[in-house]
């Protein structure tokens, strides 16, 4: 039995578990020359896709309707026709909700379970931490010295940022939800500092206790209130990452917010968007200095798993509710 989960229809706020539907089959699936056939181990589940659920021009085009969602996904090669793929082999890659699926291998990548848990590979050394480190080293142009502030710190990408971060030398202060997740960046994630958005009564005026000479650099997870204290702590030649805003994702209106120009242009700042897959070319090298950080011991991880493929719409919802640590990861 083959279990695929479908967008149902477009979310209108916040997304819920009548937007998926659940289709399943018993018909055996029927591998070609060429073609492999694959089962999910491992599932993403990533703020990102909200806006693919949308229909409004991005860009990267929206989830048709009534057709399988996808995200990363790690799975096993349980029969191949494909020369380049063998019987007991594990991929990650972009595939379907399904617990089955044929695929001709393009845009998959093998992956070792013997070197990392299979699930490192949708995270820290997967989109995860490529987001982490290339938006940090391509926009951010980070200094042994300066002050970063990290917005959604405890998240998959932002427990990562922090860390390279330090990795490079500088002081981090990182911005979260609960007391719990400020405890565990600065004593799993070595981050210097955080701030509590629920519980802070002026997140501007903490971060200038936190931060007396300014900000050089802030990696933006959430837009909203929270980048809009930012602002007014950055220093001349600040560098702004847009890499998120998951605070507006599942609203239907945008809401009013400040004015960026003049912080921009009384500092000097840059303030640039951030996608991941312009910087392809980049991918190897990255990889390749996360891997060995990783196993050095410099660069560590935390993940929230969820058993069972049924629960990946409720795992995904969970996302903008704030109850994960570091990724969300749904084990099928």
């Amino acid at each position: 039995m083959r279990k695929t989960i479908l967008l149902n229809n477009r979310p209108q706020g916040k997304p819920t578990v009548s937007n998926f539907e659940f289709v399943t089959e018993d018909s055996e699936l029927t591998v070609s020359e060429g073609e492999i056939l694959l089962e999910a181990a491992y599932v993403s589940v990533d703020p990102y896709l909200r806006g693919r659920m949308s229909d409004a021009k991005s860009y990267i085009p929206p989830f048709e309707l009534n057709k399988p969602v996808h995200s990363g996904v790690v799975a096993k090669v349980v029969a191949s026709k494909n020369e380049k793929f063998k019987e007991g082999d594990y991929v990650s890659g972009m595939l379907n909700w399904s617990t089955q699926q044929i695929s001709n291998g393009e845009g998959l990548n093998k992956v070792d379970g013997s070197k990392a848990p299979l699930s490192t590979y949708l995270g820290v050394l997967g989109m995860t931490g490529l987001t982490a480190y290339l938006g940090l080293n391509e926009i951010g142009k980070p200094q042994a010295g300066e002050t970063i502030v990290v917005s959604g710190a405890a998240g998959a990408v932002g427990s990562v940022v922090g860390q390279i971060a330090k990795i490079l030398g500088l002081k981090v202060i990182g911005i979260a939800g609960t007391d719990e997740k400020i405890d565990m960046l600065k004593d799993k994630f070595g981050f210097d500092a955080g701030i509590n958005y629920n519980t802070s009564k002026d997140i501007n005026a903490d971060l200038k206790k936190l931060a007396p000479n300014g900000v050089d650099i802030y990696f933006d997870n959430v837009g909203g209130p929270i980048s809009d204290a930012v602002l007014f702590n950055i220093n001349r030649f600040a560098r702004i990452i847009i890499c998120g805003a998951i605070s507006v994702y599942n609203e239907t209106e945008l809401p009013t917010s400040l004015s960026v120009q003049p912080f921009l242009v009384k500092n000097s700042a840059l303030m640039q968007g951030f996608i991941v897959s312009n910087y392809a070319e980049k991918f190897p090298e990255a990889i390749q200095k996360l891997a060995g950080w990783l196993s050095e011991g410099k660069l560590t991880y935390t993940e929230t798993i969820v058993e069972g493929f049924d629960n990946i719409p409720s795992a995904f919802i969970d996302l903008f509710e704030g109850k994960n640590k570091g990724k969300m990861i749904v084990k099928i």
